[in-house]
């Protein structure tokens, strides 16, 4: 392996890691904070992705169709909260799980009849088509780049709502004692909305941002939604710091392994037989890791402190 490939790679997992912190930070205020089970978390994903897809082949400028679609993420995310997450915060975990699940199949099969069965593709415009000099002769997609950066832009967003501001102790009171918190005069059923929204907004810019990379296309969120609940496992469940490391963590495990492990195998295996076996030793490295990190904290590496 170049070390140009290893260095572009090393970027592609970054960014990979990035991409799943969005979507885990989401998945860590919904579960962690508001102690509720939300498995189509993966379709706010989905929705986002499908918003800015179809709104930049609607206005034909990608800038105003991401502008557009971060709202209604939001909003559908409120709407969501309103209209059925509400009335699921006493039931057990069991319940929220079942009900949960209905919604992916609702919002799958809600995605198919709007849109179609076939994917959708967003284009890039030109001024982010082109490549960035990382170092002299090593280049890397714009577009990329501007993923990573939006990443770490949402990640401070992030910790300064949840640790600097007052909506980010309110929160966390009401996650530690809501009775205590509404006695004080704090609308949990509306901070719950907002948080909750919150977290559909970040998922859905996951999915804008994975749009123009990948297909648009139904159940594109489901397997993003299990690497997510494996970063939240590993980075402790609530702990938007532990989110975001577990989160690198994983995209770099995942990213290299599949580059580098292929290459390993040839060394004592045929190739055809390497090239399919590493991708899928890459997959299995990150539930490895997982089951290690539980077996000796099984909190996660940086539970929340409460």
């Amino acid at each position: 392996m170049t070390f140009t490939l290893f260095l572009e790679q090393a970027f592609n997992g970054f960014q990979a890691g990035i991409t799943l912190f969005l979507i885990a930070a989401g998945l860590t205020l919904i579960l962690g904070i508001m102690d509720f089970v939300f498995l189509a978390h993966g379709s706010q994903v989905m929705i986002g992705a499908y918003a800015a897809a179809s709104l930049t082949a609607l206005t034909q400028n990608f800038y105003l169709g991401i502008l557009f679609a971060i709202p209604i993420s939001f909003f559908a995310g409120y709407a969501l909260e309103y209209l059925v997450i509400r009335h699921l915060y006493k039931r057990d975990h069991m319940e929220q799980v079942l009900a949960t699940f209905g919604l992916i199949l609702f919002f799958n099969e809600a995605i198919r009849v709007g849109f179609g069965p076939a994917a959708l593709h967003s284009n890039l415009p030109a001024s982010l088509s082109g490549f960035v000099y990382i170092l002299p002769e090593i280049p890397y997609p714009e577009f990329r780049l501007l993923v990573i950066l939006v990443g770490f832009a949402c990640a401070i967003g992030i910790h300064l709502l949840v640790s600097r501001t007052r909506l980010g102790a309110t929160v966390r009171a009401g996650a530690s004692n809501a009775a205590m918190t509404a006695a004080l005069g704090v609308n949990i059923t509306r901070l719950r909305r907002l948080v909750f929204a919150i977290g559909a907004c970040f998922a859905g810019v996951a999915g804008m941002m994975l749009g123009p990379l990948t297909s648009v296309e139904p159940g594109m969120g489901e397997p993003l939604l299990i690497l997510s609940l494996v970063v939240i496992i590993i980075g402790g469940i609530g702990s938007v710091r532990g989110a975001f490391i577990a989160a690198i963590i994983v995209g770099m495990v995942d990213t290299m392994g599949r580059v580098m492990l292929p290459v390993i195998l040839r060394s004592f295996m045929e190739q055809a037989s390497a090239d399919g076996a590493g991708p899928a030793l890459a997959s299995m490295m990150v539930y490895i890791l997982m089951a290690v990190v539980l077996v000796f904290k099984p909190t996660g590496l940086f539970p929340p402190n409460r």
